[in-house]
């Protein structure tokens, strides 16, 4: 069988099979991140595809994907690892009495300090370890694409943390040590520019901004995402989101919300737009109200091509 990571046109290919319609910059800087085994740090407005391109590259290459979501407050023992207290709390229970015994037979209580200690470490070892998503990244045996979605929604302080597992593929744990990754995983972090990340972070990625498309590309990616639609419907429909993205709106539709509204038009079983379809399904391209009301009393003109 064909590699297809083993050229951007591969790729380009691959991507398309999967549902992913992929640029050429695309598909190159997939196509870096895999033979340099670098991170690649995906940046565009809310819903250009920057989730879904990770998605359909595990797909392609057949790897499990493994996400972590970043928000505020996001810390190292909801991404990395933490221990099994459930677990430590039955064992203790289950060894009290023999520990109880152990002690007893402790002749001072230095030897007794040092029975309690190595009975410590044992609760946290390698049986009591709950992996989190980096973790579980870093043991995929066989690999995985790792997806850390809207970085930009950490803080510093996390930012700061993943430094060592982008640029090793690798984590400390104080209680057990350094784990490394056997097959680095192919890792995404996605932003929205919610704030500006870090230096360090950058330096240790490739970037990748992926911007709204031209008419022919979004044409396109809603017959790929839609493949139920008519072209004459699917041209307009395309054309009227282009027009709307020339005005100046609170939010702009983005390429999800125009697949949103093909499947809205095809689920009412429109075939053109007309402006009483339209005026009905706005709200599936636009999210504010004051947008709403701005692009209404233009939706003839807008049908019509005249922005």
């Amino acid at each position: 069988m064909e590699d297809v990571s083993a050229s951007v046109e591969g790729l380009v290919a691959g991507l398309a099979e999967v549902g992913y319609i992929a640029s050429r910059r695309i598909a190159a800087a997939l196509y870096m991140a895999l033979h340099l085994q670098k991170p690649i740090l995906v940046e565009g407005s809310a819903g250009v595809g920057k989730t879904e391109l990770a998605v359909c590259a595990a797909a392609l290459l057949g790897l499990p994907l493994i996400r972590l979501q970043c928000y505020e407050g996001l810390d190292e023992s909801k991404a990395l690892y933490e221990w099994k207290y459930g677990k430590q709390l039955l064992y203790t229970q289950v060894l009290k009495d023999h520990m109880g015994r152990g002690l007893a037979d402790a002749p001072d209580m230095e030897s007794a300090m040092a029975a309690l200690h190595g009975g410590g470490d044992l609760f946290f070892s390698e049986p009591f370890l709950e992996a989190r998503p980096l973790l579980a990244a870093l043991r995929a045996p066989g690999g995985a694409v790792l997806l850390i979605d809207e970085i930009d929604k950490s803080d510093e302080a996390f930012e700061a943390f993943l430094l060592e597992t982008l640029s090793a593929y690798q984590v400390s744990i104080p209680e057990i040590g350094v784990i490394k990754a056997t097959v680095p995983p192919v890792v995404f972090l996605t932003s929205n520019n919610v704030r500006d990340l870090g230096d360090a972070l950058k330096r240790r990625c490739l970037h990748l901004h992926i911007p709204l498309p031209d008419q022919a590309l979004e044409e396109r990616i809603v017959a790929a995402r839609v493949p139920g639609i008519e072209a004459a419907l699917r041209a307009q429909l395309v054309a009227f989101v282009q027009a709307l993205r020339g005005m100046d709106l609170r939010k702009l539709p983005s390429i999800s919300e125009t697949v949103d509204w093909a499947r809205a038009l095809i689920l009412l079983h429109a075939r053109a737009l007309e402006p009483s379809v339209v005026r009905e399904t706005l709200n599936v391209l636009l999210k504010f109200e004051a947008d709403i009301a701005a692009v209404e009393p233009r939706i003839g003109e807008l049908i019509a091509g005249r922005p």
